[in-house]
């Protein structure tokens, strides 16, 4: 069955979306608001994050957490929420004929949480907390350091939670401030997703969220441009292996050749049949854990790859991604390969979307941050029309020994940061001529 939503705009801007799936038991329901870290001064960031936390902590009809918890899994349901650099996003996932409660909570939470004040100063103890762990975890350490030599001094590249100075500075006083001009009915969007009828959707937004009144869309300072040069950040810290994390241009969300990165990204670093993974793991035995990824936002986006080896061979495995990367650069794809990377990126969509919260982030995601929301199939035939040339011409834009950030965590002195820096500037991906970007 094709995937098709309908869509409704409030008077107040609140666009409502609802996607049919008459086989299906639950329901999904997620708010999809276009506000997250990168939309923080120095002074509140991590208050996306904050307040995200506290949304769960009471409001005027549910005045306790477990009241709040009791109203979902009492029903048997799911509920969570997450904060991004651009979005976040409140969800409840419920058997269908709880549509309506899941939608009474979420909106109370979203528009009535009392923030306590000892409620917010148990939160901000628990959020010190979680941001004390990440410095003991080696792979959520490599990627804050990626990020911050990747956007320095910038909203992209703090952590999303903040730090330790920031989050102790908040006030309940400035927590709701920040709620009051950063969340509103222009920012979100409502995705339900599940056996539902779109009029009753829009009957129940209406009553819940019709008169909900906020500021105008905020706005972000734009991305940094490319480094001139490569950079290197080294957090010397005891553990058995060392963590590697690479970034290289990507492409914005909107880019017409990101069809194509998602296929190199595939041919890359996705799966047990990429090529570092045969490379790095199988054939020459380096990592247990390699791979690559892509994050687009709506001006940048990187390309990523993550590999965490013995640190007597770290060197060596830098040297080996480098090369895949060179590869990509220097031969056009095989027709085998490239099929294969396009069987998979389609299966692992259509797989990805046999579940109704997933179907509502497809189409809730798409319609909060892109230009246009573009249906499973649109999607599967950009990825099919892409060819051999267009690969290669995409990678040797984007992977330049010029333009790309490694951060490094393991038991390594500062010496060692030099010789990583060298490889960066004189390896694999330096004997090519460097095109433009684009």
């Amino acid at each position: 069955m094709k995937l098709t939503y309908h869509k409704t705009t409030l008077a107040n801007g609140l666009r409502v979306l609802s996607s049919t799936l008459p086989h299906t038991y639950s329901v999904g329901v997620g708010f999809y608001i276009s506000i997250g870290s990168r939309y923080e001064q120095p002074a509140a960031a991590g208050a996306a994050h904050f307040i995200e936390h506290m949304l769960f902590k009471g409001t005027e009809r549910r005045p306790a957490p477990q009241a709040i918890a009791l109203e979902i899994e009492g029903h048997g349901g799911l509920f969570n929420a997450s904060t991004g650099q651009e979005m976040t996003v409140l969800w409840a996932k419920m058997q269908q004929a709880h549509l309506p409660l899941a939608l009474d909570v979420l909106a109370d939470m979203l528009r009535h949480s009392l923030l306590v004040p000892d409620e917010v100063e148990k939160e901000r103890r628990v959020i010190l907390e979680e941001i004390s762990s990440s410095q003991d975890i080696p792979e959520e350490l490599v990627s804050l350091a990626l990020h911050q030599v990747t956007w320095p001094d910038h909203p992209l590249g703090w952590d999303v939670a903040g730090t330790p100075d920031s989050v102790q500075s908040q006030s309940r006083e400035s927590l709701c401030q920040f709620l009051l001009r950063h969340y509103g009915p222009l920012n979100t969007v409502i995705s339900v997703a599940g056996a539902v009828d779109h009029s009753q959707v829009v009957e129940l937004a209406d009553r819940l969220l019709g008169d909900w009144q906020g500021a105008a869309a905020p706005g972000y300072m734009a991305a940094p441009g490319n480094h001139a040069g490569p950079q290197v950040a080294l957090i010397n810290k005891k553990v058995e292996q060392t963590h590697l994390a690479l970034h290289l241009p990507g492409l914005p969300r909107d880019h017409s050749d990101r069809f194509a990165l998602n296929l190199l990204n595939v041919i890359l670093g996705e799966g047990m049949s990429s090529r570092l993974f045969l490379e790095i793991r199988e054939r020459l035995g380096l990592a247990y854990a390699v791979d690559s990824y892509i994050s687009q936002l709506a001006d940048t986006g990187v390309t990523g790859v993550y590999a965490a080896v013995a640190p007597d061979r770290a060197l060596e495995a830098l040297s080996a991604i480098l090369a895949q990367l060179q590869r990509l650069c220097d031969e056009p794809v095989d027709e085998q390969t490239l099929h294969s990377a396009k069987e998979f990126v389609q299966g692992r969509l259509l797989l990805g979307l046999e579940d109704t919260m997933a179907v509502s982030g497809w189409f809730g995601r798409q319609e909060a941050l892109a230009s246009e929301a573009l249906s499973v199939e649109q999607v599967i035939g950009q990825v099919v029309a892409v060819d051999a040339e267009t690969l290669q011409r995409v990678a040797r834009q984007l992977f330049q020994s010029g333009h790309n950030q490694l951060a490094i965590v393991g038991p390594h002195r500062r010496r060692d940061e030099a010789r990583f820096k060298a490889l960066l500037t004189n390896g694999p991906l330096a004997r090519r001529a460097a095109s433009p970007l684009s």
